[in-house]
């Protein structure tokens, strides 16, 4: 255990994967019925992955803290899936949407892994389609693309603002087909709390009933870990309120490494923090910058009267208007990658252009982009000098079937017509690109323990593109995890039914017990959202958009002193052994006080700038991330030794041959 071997097959890139499909250990059809596996998570990741293994004829058992895999975290990803299909005839190929993730990522991810990725990207959509899934569809019929930052080409799949949920419900009517054969078992309203190992292998998990208490072990040959990320450990974040790392962090401290910690995602195009009463941010889909444009008042006597209430933004004339991104990356403009923007708008509430009370937030505006697709419109309407009411109408009415959800969604939390004064957005806590690492097989250092979608680090380096969440978890569950599970479930054929009835499930459920106990027994006197606030504020200001080395150094004391405070002050009412929604909480906070200091030690530990990874003191004069390939081009992943202070790195080289590395420039 414990050995990075990252199994990626030799020979020429585009060769790799089919190469090792070729080559791996298969299970014969009649003995997957035999083999047991447990899919924790039932998000995109999990739900096609569970799907898809059933249909091949394994038993599975999924399991999922919501009331329904529908309500999964994957149906927030609003703005679309990337494929390279090339459907527009701009130049797109599997090659370039590899390249582009690579140079997204800032050279920070393994090559052979996204590659995979660009590859099976083409199946995914006509995977999807085949589901029923509704894609938006051009005047001919011909599924329709848009850009999403970071890319020169449309490549962007999408179904309204709601990408997400149809591919989530094309998912789960997959995952229902083999619910009622009777192939897979839903375990809903189930936590995950611990692994099992036998022999040292992943043998099965301690699981939580929510609705009775009841703590429950369940046996498998493999289990796969497909729980989503850890971008609540900001508290403030886009995820669900429920998303947490409780499933991976419990993984990794029985020695599956955790990589790269620190790599995590701020998205720009989030409506902006309005008061200490808010529990979760609202994402805004990147797909809105396609037609939307940044900007700020240019002059800072401007912004300040708007944030007193004294000027609308409508009343700035455009010479009066800074649209930044326009100004700084011309030849990307608007779409430029999501570390890029929001690193940019920051810069701009930080000199005093913000423009709403708090002063960070900058405007979104579609004002253009009515005009624009009005005049087209109108004219492909046959209607001849229509007056500006009508091009302003028809533009809106473009608009709406394009975005009309977002924009409603904007409305009724803002309470501020979108179509009439442009969006407010701030940059918030998206996506976490570290995770648990896997080898290319995605495999744990546990070995029989696998990982997929977010809640590994494999494809996306420091920096996440856009639409490209939901185009891997959709690979690993359809197409790559159920070749590569195979490889190992074949030395399992002769195993037989692994057994609960054990003294390595007896020790794992006591720990659990005694763990849960230990936190109703702290009788303490603040509840569980005080710690978890606590914890969202030090990440945020000294772990978030920008990190600086004496930060970092408080952060991980601050956040030690208050995992010590959190285990004597807590206050947990209710008992174990019923339904206790506090209990939940405390757990999963419990796992980000660890998560957190871990966090803080891996951002400091890389003295460097790379994608979402911003260390104040490296950076161009030009104020851009500075990568140090010659010391830092490596995977950092954390081997559990007790406190995370105590946690060992290990490197996993990345080596780049078929890439040229170079400075990351969108200008």
């Amino acid at each position: 255990m414990g050995i990075l071997d990252s199994k990626v097959p030799s020979g020429p890139l585009a060769d790799k994967w089919t190469k090792h499909k070729n080559e791996i250990d298969l299970v014969n059809p009649a003995n997957k019925r035999n083999i047991d596996i447990i899919m924790v998570g039932t998000g995109l990741a999990g739900a096609s992955a569970a799907a898809t293994l059933a249909e091949l004829g394994y038993n599975v058992k999924t399991f999922c803290y919501q009331d329904s895999p529908r309500r999964a975290h994957s149906i927030a990803a609003q703005g679309g899936i990337n494929a390279a299909k090339n459907y527009q005839g701009d130049g797109d190929s599997p090659y370039r949407l590899f390249y582009d993730t690579i140079k997204g990522g800032d050279y920070r991810s393994r090559e052979a892994n996204v590659y995979r990725l660009a590859e099976e990207s083409v199946n995914i959509i006509d995977q999807c389609v085949a589901q029923g899934v509704p894609f938006a569809r051009e005047y001919g019929g011909l599924l329709d693309n848009r850009s999403f930052g970071g890319v020169l080409v449309s490549r962007t799949f999408y179904a309204k603002g709601q990408t997400g949920q149809q591919l989530l419900l094309g998912a789960y009517a997959a995952m229902n087909r083999q619910i009622n054969r009777g192939k897979i078992k839903s375990y809903t309203r189930h936590e995950m709390l611990d692994v099992v190992l036998v022999d040292g292998k992943a043998r099965g998990i301690i699981a939580r009933d929510l609705i009775t208490g009841k703590i429950e072990r369940h046996a498998a040959h493999a289990v796969v870990i497909a729980s989503g990320g850890y971008g609540n450990v900001f508290y403030l974040s886009t995820n669900a309120m429920g998303s947490n790392v409780t499933a991976a962090w419990r993984v990794h401290k029985r020695g599956a490494f955790f990589a790269n910690p620190c790599f995590t995602q701020i998205h720009p195009t989030c409506i902006p923090v309005s008061g200490d009463h808010q529990s979760k941010l609202t994402l805004m889909s990147e797909s809105l910058r396609n037609d939307g444009r940044i900007w700020v008042p240019a002059k800072t006597e401007d912004a300040q009267a708007i944030r007193e209430g004294k000027l609308r933004p409508t009343k700035i004339p455009e010479a009066d208007r800074d649209y930044f991104l326009e100004r700084r990356y011309p030849a990307f403009g608007n779409l430029v990658p999501r570390d890029v923007a929001s690193r940019a708008a920051k810069e701009r509430c930080d000199a005093g252009f913000g423009v709403n009370k708090t002063g960070e937030a900058v405007y979104l505006d579609f004002a253009a982009a009515i005009q624009r697709y009005g005049s087209e419109k109108a004219l492909t309407s046959g209607i001849k000098d229509p007056d500006q009411e009508t091009i302003t109408k028809l533009g809106e009415e473009v608009i709406e079937a394009k975005y009309g959800n977002l924009f409603q969604m904007y409305e009724k939390i803002v309470d501020e017509n979108p179509y009439k004064t442009p969006m407010m957005i701030y940059p918030a806590v998206h996506y976490t690109m570290g995770g648990l690492w896997v080898d290319y097989n995605l495999q744990t250092t546990i070995p029989g323990c696998f990982s997929t979608g977010e809640a590994n680090f494999s494809d996306h380096g420091a920096n996440r593109l856009g639409a490209s969440a939901l185009m891997q978890g959709l690979a690993d569950g359809y197409f790559v995890l159920p070749y590569t599970i195979g490889n190992y479930l074949s030395d399992d054929i002769r195993t037989g039914p692994i057994s609960t009835d054990n003294e390595a499930f007896d020790k794992v459920e006591a720990e659990v017990r005694a763990n849960l106990e230990k936190l109703l027994n702290a009788k303490g006197k603040h509840p569980v959202d005080y710690y978890h606030k606590k914890l969202g504020k030090i990440m945020w200001n000294k772990c978030g958009m920008s990190r600086n080395a004496p930060d970092l150094k408080e952060a991980i004391e601050e956040i030690s002193a208050l995992r010590a405070d959190f285990y004597q002050n807590v206050r947990i009412p209710g008992g174990l052994d019923e339904m206790n929604t506090e209990l939940e909480k405390a757990g999963r906070v419990a796992d980000f006080l660890e998560l957190g200091e871990l966090f803080a030690k891996d951002a400091l530990e890389r003295n460097e700038s790379c994608g979402g990874h911003f260390r104040e003191e490296y950076q161009t004069p030009e104020g851009e991330a500075l990568r140090d390939d010659k010391n830092f081009r490596f995977v950092s992943a954390w081997e559990y030794k007790g406190a995370p202070k105590d946690a060992k790195l290990h490197k996993e080289d990345l080596v780049f041959e078929n890439v040229e590395l170079k400075t990351r420039s969108y200008k």
